[in-house]
């Protein structure tokens, strides 16, 4: 069995999931989230705690046994506690900046670069070169981060662009000089 697959996921006071089948429903402090499992995963609710279980030990069935149950794992976690990306951003003149619900960026192109915020994703400047991107479903929040930084990646020279925060840049040496 799956290491990951067999343990079971809590469930926090605050939460209520409900399973209708093959889909798995939580509501939490942060909003409503859904999920719809694989037909060869079964999923349980004993106490306070959710069971996943696979119906055969088929290659693929045990390879989605540790991803359903990490999926409905996220699914309980983000409902109630949410997640977050910050993205940081490097360069001379660039900034970014909210203009309503969407994010304005100036990143040295010739026009500003507007990225629009999906339903249950918040987009926050903290200040003009950091961004924090926060929802309560992981892979959406990951997601809309990735699309931000895809605006202008980190070049290799002098390290401009959107990174992550804590991401690590490696740098290349320029030209070298005549002898």
């Amino acid at each position: 069995m799956s290491r990951i697959g067999k343990l079971p996921v809590a469930i926090p006071e605050g939460v209520k999931v409900t399973i209708e089948g093959h889909k798995i429903t939580a509501v939490g402090p942060l909003g409503t989230e859904t999920l719809e499992l694989c037909p060869e995963i079964n999923v349980a609710q004993e106490e306070n705690s959710i069971v996943v279980t696979r119906i055969n030990d088929d290659r693929k069935v045990r390879a989605l046994h540790g991803l359903s149950r990490t999926l409905v794992n996220n699914l309980v976690n983000g409902v109630k506690t949410g997640f977050e990306k910050r993205l940081e951003i490097n360069g001379v003149g660039y900034r970014a900046a909210m203009q309503g619900k969407d994010l304005n960026l100036s990143l040295g192109y010739s026009h500003p670069v507007i990225v629009e915020a999906p339903a249950g994703i918040r987009i926050e400047v903290e200040a003009n070169t950091k961004i924090k991107v926060s929802g309560a479903n992981k892979q959406l929040v990951g997601d809309v981060a990735a699309e931000i930084r895809s605006k202008r990646p980190p070049e290799v020279y002098k390290g401009k662009g959107i990174k992550y925060e804590g991401e690590f840049i490696r740098r290349k040496a320029g030209k070298a000089g005549k002898k």
